[in-house]
């Protein structure tokens, strides 16, 4: 009978000794050439901004979490990550949710409306265009449905042995994880506007969808894809479960601290409604 996969306690010293080299990396240049771009593009457009008095000013925060999110492109795409990557499930999931989320978030959290005007009538034009792909159940399926597709073991295996492959499913992960986040964090009002409750389905849906496939992973009686030896400390049967479990962690604390915003928005819009319904219900009085 095959005996349950335990996990090897070890030192902070343990794991840096048993980690492999980081080794060259031939994509860290370019990964680190456009994560340069976006920032001197985004920085230009920034300081254009701070010095129109007609514009208002973005804050010293926006540019701060946008250049977070660029660093955290560099780092997740770079070296050691990126090689530990093709010997970790827990790495390569780590890579999967910054990709999904962190990276997304921190980008929209760093631009206003203000920084895009210049492009907003195209990205109407854009949404117009694409019909059906700019729905918000769009962006559902394609963060869920890239998600699961990427962890079916012949697809994933296939990224573990081909670096083009692997390229391919982390630019796919980025761009489903923009365009969902950008229905709940677009700066300018997007054509399908989500309102009311419509925030809390739309998150609530992929978060558990996604949930549920880290779920699988932690349960999986046998390891699932093609990594062999031990890495820190962890056989790969071990390695998948905490995978997993890093998965169904950041799902769930996203959905939460994404709840906590969604709701003192909507409190806020509430009371602005409301002050701005009493303001106009005293202005016949005045006059």
């Amino acid at each position: 009978m095959r005996q349950p996969a335990t996990i090897k306690r070890v030192s902070a010293a343990d794991l840096l000794a048993t980690a492999p080299p980081a080794g060259p990396d031939a994509g860290s240049p370019l990964v680190a050439v456009i994560g340069g771009l976006y920032l001197a593009v985004y920085l230009w457009r920034w300081i254009s901004c701070r010095r129109d008095p007609k514009t208002r000013s973005p804050g010293v925060g926006r540019l701060i979490a946008f250049a977070a999110g660029c660093g955290l492109m560099a780092l997740a795409l770079g070296p050691p990550l990126d090689r530990w990557a093709e010997q970790s499930a827990t790495v390569h999931m780590v890579q999967h949710v910054v990709l999904l989320d962190l990276i997304p978030i921190l980008l929209f959290a760093g631009l206003t409306k203000a920084m895009l005007r210049p492009i907003t009538k195209r990205l109407h034009g854009v949404e117009a265009k694409v019909g059906f792909l700019a729905l918000p159940a769009f962006a559902v399926v394609a963060y869920c449905g890239l998600m699961y597709a990427w962890h079916v073991p012949a697809l994933y295996n296939q990224a573990l042995k081909n670096s083009s492959v692997h390229a391919l499913e982390h630019m796919t992960l980025l761009a489903a994880g923009i365009l969902y986040w950008w229905h709940l964090m677009s700066p300018v009002r997007v054509r399908y506007h989500l309102a009311g409750t419509g925030p809390v389905l739309y998150m609530a849906t992929t978060k558990i969808l996604v949930g549920i496939l880290g779920i699988v992973l932690i349960f999986s009686p046998s390891s699932l894809y093609a990594y062999t030896g031990s890495f820190m400390g962890m056989d790969p049967l071990t390695d998948q479960h905490v995978a997993g479990t890093v998965m169904a962690t950041e799902q769930t604390l996203v959905m939460g601290i994404a709840f906590a915003v969604l709701f003192l928005k909507m409190l806020a819009d509430s009371e602005r409604r409301q002050l701005q319904e009493d303001v106009a219900a005293e202005a016949p009085s005045r006059a």
